[in-house]
Protein backbone atom coordinates (compact mmCIF):
# COMPACT_ATOMS: atom_id res chain seq x y z
CA UNK A 1 0.00 0.00 0.00
CA UNK A 2 1.15 3.73 -0.83
CA UNK A 3 1.93 6.16 1.27
CA UNK A 4 -0.87 8.33 2.35
CA UNK A 5 -1.44 11.81 3.44
CA UNK A 6 -4.28 13.18 5.43
CA UNK A 7 -5.36 16.41 6.93
CA UNK A 8 -8.88 17.47 8.53
CA UNK A 9 -11.26 20.25 7.24
CA UNK A 10 -14.20 21.68 9.07
CA UNK A 11 -16.75 22.58 7.29
CA UNK A 12 -18.21 26.43 7.11
CA UNK A 13 -20.84 28.51 5.84
CA UNK A 14 -18.56 29.36 3.08
CA UNK A 15 -18.38 25.66 1.77
CA UNK A 16 -22.21 25.46 1.52
CA UNK A 17 -24.59 25.12 -1.50
CA UNK A 18 -28.06 26.58 -2.24
CA UNK A 19 -29.16 22.98 -0.38
CA UNK A 20 -26.55 23.44 2.58
CA UNK A 21 -24.67 20.68 1.61
CA UNK A 22 -20.61 21.17 0.42
CA UNK A 23 -20.53 22.78 -2.64
CA UNK A 24 -18.90 20.27 -5.28
CA UNK A 25 -16.77 23.17 -6.65
CA UNK A 26 -15.44 23.24 -3.06
CA UNK A 27 -14.82 19.31 -3.25
CA UNK A 28 -12.56 19.70 -6.39
CA UNK A 29 -10.57 22.34 -4.67
CA UNK A 30 -9.98 19.95 -1.70
CA UNK A 31 -8.83 17.43 -3.81
CA UNK A 32 -6.33 19.75 -5.69
CA UNK A 33 -5.29 21.45 -2.35
CA UNK A 34 -4.06 17.88 -0.63
CA UNK A 35 -2.49 16.71 -3.93
CA UNK A 36 -0.80 19.85 -3.82
CA UNK A 37 -0.25 20.00 -0.27
CA UNK A 38 1.41 15.97 -0.60
CA UNK A 39 3.92 16.78 -2.62
CA UNK A 40 5.50 20.35 -0.92
CA UNK A 41 5.34 18.24 2.49
CA UNK A 42 7.33 14.99 0.50
CA UNK A 43 9.48 16.36 -2.60
CA UNK A 44 12.56 17.99 -1.86
CA UNK A 45 12.21 21.86 -2.66
CA UNK A 46 14.41 21.69 -5.65
CA UNK A 47 12.02 19.34 -7.14
CA UNK A 48 8.98 21.17 -6.36
CA UNK A 49 10.23 24.47 -8.07
CA UNK A 50 11.63 22.54 -10.62
CA UNK A 51 8.42 20.74 -11.63
CA UNK A 52 4.73 21.64 -11.81
CA UNK A 53 1.94 19.14 -11.85
CA UNK A 54 -1.09 20.05 -13.92
CA UNK A 55 -4.63 18.38 -13.86
CA UNK A 56 -5.59 16.10 -16.81
CA UNK A 57 -9.10 14.69 -15.41
CA UNK A 58 -11.33 14.21 -12.45
CA UNK A 59 -13.41 11.26 -11.40
CA UNK A 60 -15.39 11.87 -8.20
CA UNK A 61 -18.18 9.46 -6.72
CA UNK A 62 -19.87 11.39 -4.38
CA UNK A 63 -21.31 8.89 -1.28
CA UNK A 64 -22.63 10.98 1.08
CA UNK A 65 -23.52 15.42 1.79
CA UNK A 66 -21.16 16.67 3.61
CA UNK A 67 -23.24 19.99 5.93
CA UNK A 68 -21.87 22.79 8.26
CA UNK A 69 -19.47 21.66 11.24
CA UNK A 70 -19.13 18.36 9.82
CA UNK A 71 -15.11 17.21 9.89
CA UNK A 72 -13.87 16.13 7.30
CA UNK A 73 -10.83 13.57 7.16
CA UNK A 74 -9.38 14.01 3.74
CA UNK A 75 -6.79 11.13 2.71
CA UNK A 76 -4.51 10.78 -0.34
CA UNK A 77 -2.21 8.43 -2.25
CA UNK A 78 -0.41 7.34 -5.41
CA UNK A 79 -2.12 4.74 -6.93
CA UNK A 80 0.25 4.77 -10.29
CA UNK A 81 2.59 6.43 -11.94
CA UNK A 82 3.68 5.98 -15.48
CA UNK A 83 5.56 8.36 -18.19
CA UNK A 84 4.48 11.79 -17.39
CA UNK A 85 1.41 10.49 -15.73
CA UNK A 86 0.22 10.40 -12.24
CA UNK A 87 -2.88 8.85 -10.48
CA UNK A 88 -3.74 9.75 -7.30
CA UNK A 89 -6.48 8.90 -5.33
CA UNK A 90 -8.78 10.22 -2.49
CA UNK A 91 -11.43 9.73 0.05
CA UNK A 92 -13.56 11.86 2.20
CA UNK A 93 -15.34 10.51 5.57
CA UNK A 94 -16.87 11.95 7.98
CA UNK A 95 -14.52 12.21 11.07
CA UNK A 96 -17.41 11.03 13.47
CA UNK A 97 -19.17 8.74 11.78
CA UNK A 98 -16.39 6.99 9.57
CA UNK A 99 -18.84 7.34 6.66
CA UNK A 100 -17.46 7.52 3.28
CA UNK A 101 -18.34 11.06 1.37
CA UNK A 102 -16.38 10.40 -1.84
CA UNK A 103 -13.86 9.02 -3.86
CA UNK A 104 -12.30 10.24 -6.53
CA UNK A 105 -9.37 9.52 -9.43
CA UNK A 106 -7.42 12.24 -10.91
CA UNK A 107 -5.01 12.01 -13.42
CA UNK A 108 -1.72 14.57 -12.99
CA UNK A 109 0.87 15.43 -15.73
CA UNK A 110 4.05 16.67 -14.32
CA UNK A 111 5.63 19.47 -16.85
CA UNK A 112 9.11 21.15 -16.53
CA UNK A 113 8.68 24.38 -14.76
CA UNK A 114 10.92 26.24 -17.06
CA UNK A 115 9.37 25.02 -20.67
CA UNK A 116 6.20 23.67 -19.58
CA UNK A 117 6.12 20.33 -21.25
CA UNK A 118 5.86 17.09 -19.61
CA UNK A 119 8.42 15.25 -18.38
CA UNK A 120 8.89 11.52 -17.44
CA UNK A 121 8.02 10.93 -13.36
CA UNK A 122 11.52 9.83 -12.76
CA UNK A 123 12.13 6.95 -10.13
CA UNK A 124 13.11 9.60 -7.53
CA UNK A 125 9.72 11.01 -7.56
CA UNK A 126 8.18 7.74 -7.62
CA UNK A 127 10.00 6.35 -4.28
CA UNK A 128 9.07 9.74 -2.52
CA UNK A 129 5.58 8.12 -2.29
CA UNK A 130 6.08 4.67 -2.06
Amino acid sequence: MPKSFSKTIQVTEDDLDDLNHVNNVRYVQWIQDIAKEHWKEKAPKELVEQSIWVVKSHYIEYKRAAVLHDIIEVKTYIKESKGALSIRMVEMHDKKTKQLLLKSKTEWVLLDAKSNRPIRISDDIIAIFK
